[in-house]
């Protein structure tokens, strides 16, 4: 007889399981020290920053736009299988628990990441407003039932196998949710604080009414849990081999002109495979942009010198060292070893690339500097950062990779 039950227990208690694994390789690594300096470093400049603050700073708006985007992505954690597209759904309908346990368990998890949020953000509200700490916890009690809210109205989304629908819904959840904690943290009388609640269980109803007679869209669902889990697992693959990893290749033909003026050479091989992977592959380029885009933002909005040039080298060694996985992306494929090339051109692009693109890094990091109007702390910025590159690419980077 089947138990959605023990169903539910043992893929929860599996996918723990696994977490847990790769979670001991990470944070043995000495990536966790590094991150606790930079966690430190913001923190000191952040308290810095929240002293400048004049009174009539609009720190309730800052908190609705970022507190929005934490309530609107409310995904539900589901534990699904590519094998359950056949074998569980003829069992829809007796999955309810299993939905529901899941439903909770995504709760948990992302109202503590809520929690830490507002616990961040609170400080800077309470420098500027008048009740301090006191409304911590009543903002969070509220902030917790929108979370139930975005988790319900998410999961009716999967109901429909349209992008459009989900792109919308994200579209006016996040404006709904902004609106809702601006005058939540504003204070606002409590009628309208209940009229905005009305309008949000109204928007519920109305896909809870048309998604009755609609059954779930499973591909979405698995496809959707197996993108999060290979997310955790590129991280994974940093620190040791994942074998579940898979690899996503986009085309981005776009890029070409990056890699068109590689001569067609033999020692040139490895660096137009290296730098194919990299543009093609979103675990790299994607890692790169993301890292590049926060730490330009970190560098321009700390206004101490010292402080800007510490950030540039932290960014520096997370794109890095999360790029290092690079040289062993092609190594189980066999056609690569028969290349009539010889293997020191392979360390050599390898090594070539990645300063390029650290140097590429760098230079971002001192433009935004430079914007500010600060020359000389741009001009050192850029010098630590292709010091550092240099020093990682040529020395840490190539012990690296023999050990």
């Amino acid at each position: 007889m089947f138990d959605e039950k023990k169903l539910w227990k043992d893929r929860a208690g599996g996918r723990m399981k696994d977490l847990g694994r790769y979670l001991r390789y990470i944070f043995n690594g000495h990536l966790v020290i590094v991150l606790l300096f930079l966690i430190g470093t913001g923190a000191f400049f952040y308290q810095k920053w929240i002293e400048s603050l004049p009174t009539d700073f609009p720190a309730e708006i800052i908190l609705a736009v970022i507190i929005g985007f934490f309530l609107t992505y409310s995904p539900v954690y589901n534990f699904l299988l590519e094998a359950d597209n056949v074998f569980l759904l003829p069992l829809e309908e007796k999955l309810k628990g299993y939905f529901f346990r899941s439903g909770v368990a995504s709760f948990v998890f992302q109202g503590y990441i809520l929690l830490m949020v507002l616990a961040i953000l609170m400080p800077m509200y309470a420098h500027v407003g008048d009740n301090g700490f006191h409304s911590f916890i009543p903002f969070l009690a509220v902030l917790l039932i929108a979370k139930v809210w975005n988790l319900a109205v998410t999961w009716k989304i999967h109901y429909y196998v349209e992008t459009s629908v989900h792109r919308w819904d994200m579209v006016v959840r996040y404006l709904l949710n902004a609106a809702f904690s601006y005058l939540l943290f504003k204070q606002a009388n409590l009628i309208i604080l209940l009229i905005m609640a009305l309008i949000m269980v109204f928007y519920y109803y109305s896909f809870l009414a048309r998604t009755r007679k609609m059954g779930l869209k499973w591909d979405q669902l698995i496809d959707q849990e197996e993108k999060r889990m290979a997310s955790f697992y590129r991280l994974a693959n940093m620190f040791t081999d994942v074998p579940k990893l898979k690899d996503t290749v986009k085309r981005r033909k776009w890029l070409d002109l990056f890699i068109s003026k590689i001569p067609f050479t033999q020692e040139k091989t490895y660096l137009y495979l290296f730098s194919r992977t990299f543009l093609r592959s979103s675990d790299y380029l994607g890692l790169f942009i993301r890292l590049t885009v926060i730490g330009a933002l970190a560098i321009y909005f700390i206004s101490f010198g010292l402080g800007q040039i510490l950030l540039c080298v932290l960014f520096l060694y997370l794109t890095g060292f999360q790029l290092l996985p690079l040289w062993n992306h092609h190594q189980n494929k066999l056609w690569v070893d028969i290349y009539p090339v010889a293997s020191n051109y392979k360390t050599i692009s390898f090594h070539f690339l990645l300063m390029i693109i650290l140097t590429i890094q760098a230079v971002i990091f001192a433009l935004f500097i430079l914007v500010k109007g600060e020359i000389f702390i741009s001009l050192l910025t850029l010098l630590a950062g292709l010091v550092f590159s240099y020093i990682f690419v040529y020395f840490y980077g190539k012990n690296r990779l023999k050990a």
